[in-house]
């Protein structure tokens, strides 16, 4: 019999962390671990989950829906029927990634070689730079200006001295900006031509998700990327014309199953592929890395936002995240 835990967990952030919507400084995480196996030789499968509020979820909110899965899974709910069991979401996508972590581990496999690859590549990541003043992001640039790709949290007003305050500081760095729902349609058409001279590669999700619509048929100097706007395949028909890419983060999808079934549509449609995440753990990262195998962009940079991981967590050499061992998942 499969035995379900739900803990709720907390990480305390690297001084602190902004974007448009405000600013914390510990990232909160749920965490399903799956048992299975008598004491003394007992398999235990682990996903975490970040609740996000812009979605309407909260930590007590994803903890009770878990733990009123805890009968079913004792009874013999899989990662199959968990997708009809839950919508997209945290908290499935927590008991997803449990699944998969404990399908590896009872068939003695790693789970990329159930998907069909021999190994997973290293991975080189984006490092965001939290909002802030001008000043102030120009100075974490300096102390950054050695990674190849930063990726600069915007709200609106001041953006463009607040990239250009960046590019200054760390001249050779690749740039992508995320303005979380936060501009306007002027700020785009004044901002995006801009920003393109400034040498920015990708601009996600500057419109409010419900007032995307102004994107479809509108000039875009720089490939605009979905962030808030596109949470699972179904997401796709809605987002048609009104995007160039498409950020994948699993908390959205509701786990690796969907993810991947997301990134597979997205490519036969056209999208760019990003792969991101929210602040959270190496353990929160690690399927994600699976994802992220030939996505143009990858953000996989939670852990390093941290003051702290896990034990056992992803190796990170600067910028160049490696595949996680089995000690973490999969």
């Amino acid at each position: 019999m499969v035995r379900l835990t739900v803990r709720r967990e907390s990480w305390p952030i690297r001084g602190s962390f902004a974007i448009s919507r405000g600013s914390r400084t510990v990232a909160e995480v749920v965490v399903a671990e799956l048992s299975d196996g008598d004491e003394g030789a007992t398999l235990v499968g682990r996903g975490e989950c970040s609740p996000y509020g812009r979605y309407g979820e909260t930590i007590d909110g994803v903890v009770e829906t878990l733990e009123g899965l805890r009968d079913q899974v004792a009874r013999g709910l899989d990662r199959i029927g968990l997708q009809r069991a839950l919508p997209a979401g945290a908290a499935r996508n927590a008991l997803d990634c449990a699944f998969w972590d404990l399908e590896a581990k009872r068939a003695g496999h790693r789970v990329w070689e159930f998907l069909g690859l021999s190994k997973l590549e290293p991975l080189l990541t984006a490092f965001t730079l939290s909002l802030g003043s001008a000043e102030a992001m120009g100075k974490a640039a300096a102390e950054n200006a050695g990674r190849p790709l930063l990726k600069l949290k915007l709200t609106g007003p001041d953006d463009l001295a607040r990239v250009e305050a960046v590019r200054e500081n760390a001249p050779r760095a690749r740039l992508i900006v995320d303005a979380n729902e936060a501009w306007t349609l002027a700020d785009f058409v004044e901002l995006a031509p801009r920003l393109q001279v400034l040498g920015v590669e990708l601009i996600e999700q500057p419109l409010p998700a419900d007032k995307d619509e102004a994107l479809a048929g509108l000039h875009r100097p720089i490939p605009v990327c979905a962030d808030e706007s596109c949470h699972d395949t179904a997401s796709l028909a809605r987002i048609e014309g009104r995007y160039d890419a498409i950020n994948i983060k699993l908390d959205k999808t509701g786990g690796l199953t969907e993810a991947l079934r997301l990134k597979e549509a997205a490519q036969a449609q056209g999208y760019s592929i990003m792969v991101g995440c929210m602040l959270a753990t190496s353990l929160a990262m690690a399927p994600a890395v699976l994802v992220a195998q030939g996505a143009k962009t990858v953000d996989l940079d939670g852990p390093l936002l941290l003051a702290r991981d896990r034990p056992d967590g992803l190796r990170y050499d600067g910028s160049l995240i490696h595949p996680p061992e089995p000690a973490l998942w999969g």
